[in-house]
This record gives structure tokens, sequence and C-alpha cells, in this order.
């Protein structure tokens, strides 16, 4: 069973810190299905409503533990089933009980992955009687303050907003027996480790369930998961620094400047289907959307300086294939799942080989294949070579034949950041003597 799940590869030098929790046993036998854990018909209805049969190795280590009421340490790489593998054992355990109360606290670190954790949660629990909302930013706040008020069972939140709404009268979660933090390494990356410790003083001291899981164990998420477990149970599946199998991985080395070309040639040859096409900042995104507009190609944009109702209207149009493309930067790698993704292009090369391993990760989810192409001009060839030491092999170099690589530009592709801001400054203090002469002339009159 696949889930919407953005952890990191672990590093060598970091998979040996396990902390102290001991390694999960009493599993069912492989090939066993979702009927093996003896979850409740309605849950395992909705499990084969979404296509699934057999449990990931995730799951098939991190259910038994977790139905137990065990808590529970796991380390797995991206898209191996987390989601599933915490929400189940909450929803079985929720079904039963009475409603009004929120008992469940799910901790995640991007608005887009609580966004896709409470689309699971919806999907899981859909013949149950469980209630659930998302928690983020970037949206109202009042449909999640009714959810609060309600007392809906579960809630999925960044920490961020959640400390927002821990302002008020309103926000109280005394009521919580279950805590999720997913992607923990992700949010000590983000620097939200505080914001966490914040969190957790806002709940109750009573007795819990906690589920932590992150792909690495830095020292900083050590010392957190030994503060929040109990005589945990560790759920370890095997994590590789490496591209799915079924992803096939091609450069194109191209000069900078004719990277937008050499893309529009691909898409009008149809040698690429649907695309996210990685680019190294938030003006190269836009910039690349609006020659992809230009050229009559169907394209959307994502990355922070989109609103969130932007953001979901760009992945909504993307998924049911209004839009051909998605310009986006890093903020997609982690944690957007598109189910039947052709093609990854990374249109600038990422300086971190663990970067190139989540975009590419994009494609080729649960099983499936997908083609992951790198365009690479030639200041970009040693972050090549880092990638390719990380996945272990060279990786196929292409050419497009017939395109004319050597063509020049009519226009530069990226404004330098000083011309950008010169340009604002002029541009308000436009508006401003605008302004002041409409209220001259507002005054004579």
């Amino acid at each position: 069973m696949t889930t919407r799940t953005n952890a990191r590869p672990a590093r060598p030098d970091q998979a040996s810190d396990r902390s102290n929790a001991r390694p999960a046993k009493g599993l069912p036998g492989e090939g066993a299905g979702f009927e093996a854990f003896g979850l409740h018909p309605e849950l395992l209805r909705a499990v084969a409503d979404m296509g699934f049969t057999e449990p990931t190795p995730i799951q098939q280590k991190a259910l038994p533990a977790a139905l137990e009421g065990r808590d529970l340490l796991g380390c797995a790489m991206t898209g191996s089933g987390k989601t599933a593998a915490f929400l189940l054992p909450i929803l079985e355990k929720l079904r039963g009980m009475p409603r009004g109360t929120t008992r469940a606290l799910v901790l995640t670190p991007t608005r887009e992955l609580a966004a896709q954790v409470d689309e699971e949660r919806r999907a899981l629990s859909k013949h149950t009687a469980v209630t659930g909302a998302a928690v983020f930013g970037g949206v109202g706040m009042e449909p999640q303050v009714k959810a609060f008020r309600k007392g809906v069972d579960i809630l999925v939140a960044t920490p961020g907003r959640l400390l927002d709404h821990f302002q008020h009268d309103y926000a109280k979660l005394e009521g919580i027996e279950f805590l999720v933090l997913d992607e923990a390494d992700r949010m000590l990356d983000m620097g939200f480790l505080p914001d966490i410790r914040r969190v957790l003083r806002h709940l109750p001291r009573g007795p819990r369930q906690t589920l932590f899981f992150s792909a690495t164990m830095p020292k900083p998420i050590v010392e957190l998961s030994r503060e929040l477990l109990t005589d945990p149970v560790r759920v370890d599946v095997e994590r590789r620094q490496a591209p799915a199998t079924g992803i096939t991985q091609a450069l194109f080395p191209v000069p900078a400047l004719r990277k937008p070309a050499l893309l529009i040639e691909l898409l009008k040859r149809d040698e690429i289907g649907n695309v996210i096409v990685f680019c190294r900042t938030k003006h190269r995104a836009n910039r690349l959307f609006q020659k992809l507009e230009k050229a009559g190609i169907p394209a959307a944009r994502i990355h922070g300086n989109r609103s969130q109702n932007q953001r979901t209207k760009a992945l909504e149009g993307f998924r049911d294939g209004r839009f051909r493309v998605l310009a986006a930067t890093d903020i997609v790698a982690r944690g957007i799942d598109v189910e039947e993704l052709d093609h990854v292009v990374n249109f600038d090369v990422p300086n971190v080989p663990e970067d190139y391993i989540h975009r590419v990760g994009r494609t080729a989810r649960a099983g499936a294949t997908g083609e992951a192409y790198t365009f690479v001009s030639p200041e970009e060839e040693s972050d090549v070579r880092a990638i390719e030491r990380a996945v272990g092999r060279p990786i196929e170099r292409r050419t497009l034949e017939g395109f004319d690589y050597g063509a020049k530009e009519e226009e530069r592709f990226e404004v330098p950041v000083g011309e950008r801001v010169a340009a604002l400054k002029a541009r308000r203090r436009d508006e401003r003597e605008r302004a002041r002469a409409k209220k001259e002339r507002s005054g004579r009159s």
C-alpha cells in the first residue's frame, strides 16, 4: 500500500543510531493480506477500495505493534507506506469510541504533507464514523476553529499553525491518546524542533501511544525519540540512497540558455508526457512557466511564494490533466505524490545528491515505471559526478536528434536579482507618483 510521505533516505553515518528501541516480533507471514492483522471489516473494505491487497514491509512490521498499543520508532524510505502504518491502528481504536473528543494528533513538517495525510485519513475512514481535519497555514482559520470546537477525532497539523490556535481557549487537546510525529528529521531540517516542544507542552501528561517516524536519526532526533517513547518497538525497513528500480534515468548535456528550448522541443515531440520540472529557484520556476505558456503548453507552477489556494489549484489541475507541466521548486520533491507521473525533469541539477533522489522519486511510485531526465549545463558537471557516485553508477547521456544546441537565445532566461530589485523599486516609485498625481487632481476638482 502506498502512502504520500516525503522522508529522506538514511545516510550510512546515521543509519546505525536508532535509540534504544527493540525490534518488532510476531509478524504475519510474508504474503499475508491486511486480514491477518485483525482489522475491522470497515477498514478492510476501505483498503480494498483503494486497490491494495498486500501490506508493504513497513506496514507488515509496524501494524502488529501499533495495534497492540506499543510505542513505535519507525525508520523507512519515502513511498514505503508509512501513512497507513500509523493511520490504520489509530482508526481501528477510534472506530468504536464516542465522538466529540480529539484523541489523535499527527504532526507533519509541511502543509502539503498535512493535506495528503488527511486525504488518506478520509479514504481509510470513509466506511466509519471517525472524523478528522487538517490544520495548516496559508488557508482560512475558521474551518479549523470549527474542527477544534467540534472535537474531530484526528487532527493532522503543522506545528506553526497549531501553535497559532493554541493561543485561543477553544484549542484544547486534553483528550489526546495518540500522537504521531511524521518526518521528524524533516522537521529538524526546517527548524521546527522548538515548535514541537512547545506543542508537547499543550498536550495532556497522561498515558498516550506515540508513533515516531524518521528516515534518519541525527542526534537531536534520537534525543527527542527517547523523551517521547516508552519501551518502543523499532521498525526498520531497508533504506537505500538510490532511486526506485522502475526509474529510467538520463542526462541531457545542454547549454544553460538552451534548457527551455530543449524542454519545449521534447514536449512538442511527445518525448515527455506529464511532467514535474524542478527548478533551482522560485524566479526560474516563474520564468519557465512563462516560457511554456508562450509556447502554448498547458502549465502550472508551485513554489513557496504561491498561496496555499494557488498551490492547491495547480496540483489539482496537474493531477486531473488540465496542466501537462508543473514547474516547481523542491517544495514538491518532499511530500507530493502524483499517481501515474510519466516524467520528472531536473531543469537545474540539484547540488545535493539526496535532493536528486527525492526529485526523481516522484515518478515510478508504487512499483510503476517512469523516466527522469536531467538537463546538464557545463558548469553543473561536478554536481552530476556527485550524483553518479551516490547512485553507484554512471547515468546514460542522451542528445535530441535535430535539436540545435548552438542556437542563440533572443532573451535571457534568468534576470539577475539586482535588476529585479531595481525594477521592483522603480515600479513602486511610479505607483507612488501616479497616486500622488491622482490625489492632486482630485483636490483641484
